[in-house]
């Protein structure tokens, strides 16, 4: 069986477990498969969001659940806790909307919102929206990213393409990172 055969029987299932893992390199590469035609863009973005929207409702619950554990109140007294909680507190419905936009505090973001008070159906509502407005967002860099490799480079085989399109993503993933990091420490330095 081909590789596009494969992305093409199995692609939204594989971005859907993808994106809980690891959401925007594979919600990413969901739009260079879409670029590709090997999978719908519309059925790349439903799948990216739904395995990230499910993700973060799990966390949630889990925070719900197990929010007297010492392991949670021990996550909650993290200096990532303590950052989630204050920005919670500050605005608690835009937080839930926007707390997958924030570079590696996704998880500890939705197991801390399961401690609090927060009305479970707000959280599914604005977890849902914000999933597939984030959906959207990273497919569509994905699919543009194959737009510019074929632009480059012309036609490539799937596998080419991937790759490249892959490692253009990896970069920009490592350059965001790279300059979130150095915000927020710029930011701590300041304050």
């Amino acid at each position: 069986m081909s590789l596009e055969n494969l992305i093409a029987d199995y692609g939204g299932a594989g971005l859907f477990v993808g994106s809980a893992a690891e959401g925007e390199a594979v919600a990413m590469l969901g739009g260079v498969m879409a670029h590709r035609g090997l999978l719908a863009f519309r059925d790349a973005v439903l799948a990216v969001a739904a395995g990230s929207f499910l993700v973060d409702l799990a966390c949630c619950l889990i925070g719900r659940a197990f929010r007297q554990s010492p392991r949670v109140r021990r996550l909650q007294g993290s200096a990532a806790g303590r950052r989630v909680l204050a920005r919670f507190d500050r605005h608690p419905n835009l937080f839930v909307f926007s707390f997958r936009f924030l570079y590696g505090m996704r998880a500890a973001s939705a197991l801390t919102i399961g401690t609090t008070g927060f009305p479970l159906g707000s959280f599914v509502l604005l977890n849902a929206s914000a999933a597939l407005v984030w959906a959207l967002m990273f497919v569509s860099i994905g699919f543009a990213s194959g737009q510019a490799v074929a632009a480059v480079f012309g036609p490539l085989s799937i596998h080419r393409h991937l790759a490249l399109a892959g490692g253009l993503i990896i970069a920009a993933t490592l350059a965001a990172a790279v300059f979130l990091h150095k915000a927020r420490r710029d930011r701590a330095a300041r304050a």
